[in-house]
């Protein structure tokens, strides 16, 4: 509880420095003194939550404000702090990173999409169509009919969510077709720790989305590197970022060219494309098989086999644990800004299991749990052996009379 307590305090300090913050600092310290003055009950009421949808009010009601209120940058200032908490106990190396991405479900309906250019509902596209085929259009079912039929074409290029305009159609990783942002996680190899977390249209490529992930990582990376202590050792590299670890989605020549040009070595799974055509593409060749010498060597073996050891796991604990497969914000700004929090969260329970053994409240409780029983056994033992002594006392005084 001191942890938390200094860690709210210093985060008090650090946005009073600021003369922009000092609304919000104003603010926060309130919140502050209301949870310091209510804390039992609010403690009664954390043990005690066991639905999503009351996590979801009260996320809701303590979270919205400050998010509205913080831009990204000091969200992003949010998550470097903890980051940096994290690297003065060691849990950033920054030599390896991995990075992948997943699909986050948006808060915006396939019902509700509209086309870019006449701007019509589906059901009014559909109806068009119906009556160009010959189809009556008050006949629901009969066009519903020729919907099911015809080969589907909905993507983000025709159709858009008024609601949410930059949610962009993909398929999810369950089959179904919605709308969704793609969340792309830059993590530290040797520790797990979350390096940098991008927000992206639900249909951004993987070797797209890789342009803007490893800059931020390479730069989240270079903040973090302190001066070499007495021995010349360094807790961060001293060389930043080094080596890339990803998966087959990731793999084309101007990706892998990318990666050389900012010094770091790749090691991408290499899809089978079968025999391919280098005309004109020199330095794209170069760079494929230069990669393709890596992963066969053991070093790349052992880096590929466990990627999805610690960058799925991220994944787990952030969006499945987390419970945030489905966003309830709208916009990319907004969703960076949840992500960014998220991933501090991440990164601050693996700090706390770091320092103390546990990461989540639920382990504490059971930790707590488990150390009243250990105190009760050992109060138990001692007055077991208090009892079992004093007859023996009172019986030697006797004798002696």
């Amino acid at each position: 509880m001191r942890f938390v307590f200094s860690l709210s305090a210093a985060c008090f300090l650090q946005l009073s420095s600021h003369n922009s913050y000092l609304p919000v600092a104003r603010y926060s310290w309130a919140k502050y003194s209301y949870v310091m003055k209510n804390f039992g009950s609010i403690c009664k009421i954390l043990l005690s939550w066991s639905s999503a949808r009351s996590y979801w009010r009260a996320f809701t009601v303590t979270i919205s404000r400050p998010r509205r209120l913080l831009d990204e940058a000091r969200h992003q200032g949010i998550f470097g702090w903890v980051l940096r908490q994290g690297t003065g106990a060691g849990l950033l190396k920054g030599k390896t990173i991995g990075i992948d991405a997943t699909t986050l479900e948006a808060n915006a309906a396939m019902k509700s999409i509209v086309r870019h250019d006449s701007e019509e509902s589906y059901t009014e596209y559909l109806k068009r169509l119906a009556e160009a085929a010959g189809v009556e259009a008050d006949d629901e079912a009969a066009w519903r009919r020729m919907d099911r039929r015809r080969k589907k074409k909905a993507s983000h290029a025709e159709w858009v969510n008024p609601h949410d305009p930059e949610a962009e159609i993909t398929r999810m990783k369950d089959g179904r077709t919605a709308l969704a942002y793609k969340a792309e996680h830059a993590v530290d190899r040797d520790t797990g720790a979350m390096v940098t977390v991008t927000a992206h249209g639900g249909a951004v490529g993987d070797t797209s989305s890789v342009g803007e992930t490893l800059p931020a990582a390479g730069e989240a990376v270079a903040e973090e590197i302190p001066e070499p202590t007495a021995d010349g050792k360094f807790k961060v590299n001293a060389k930043g970022v080094e080596e890339l670890v990803a998966d087959k989605g990731y793999h084309s020549g101007d990706a892998l060219v990318s990666a050389r040009e900012f010094e770091v070595r790749s090691y991408i799974a290499e899809p089978d494309r079968g025999r391919q055509k280098w005309a004109g593409k020199r330095e794209q060749q170069a760079a494929v098989y230069a990669n393709r010498q890596r992963i066969g060597g053991n070093r790349g073996k052992q880096l590929l086999r466990r990627r999805g050891e610690l960058i799925e796991r991220t994944f787990a604990h952030a969006y499945e644990t987390g419970a945030l497969r489905r966003l309830y914000v709208r916009g990319k700004q907004n969703v960076q800004k949840r992500l960014l929090l998220q991933a501090a969260a991440c990164n601050l329970a693996l700090l706390l299991r770091t320092m103390i053994g546990v990461g989540t409240p639920r382990a504490l409780q059971d930790a707590v749990t488990n150390l009243l029983i250990v105190l009760w056994r050992l109060i138990s033992a001692y007055e077991q052996s208090t009892s079992r002594s004093s007859p023996g006392c009172h019986l030697g005084s006797k004798t002696a009379s």
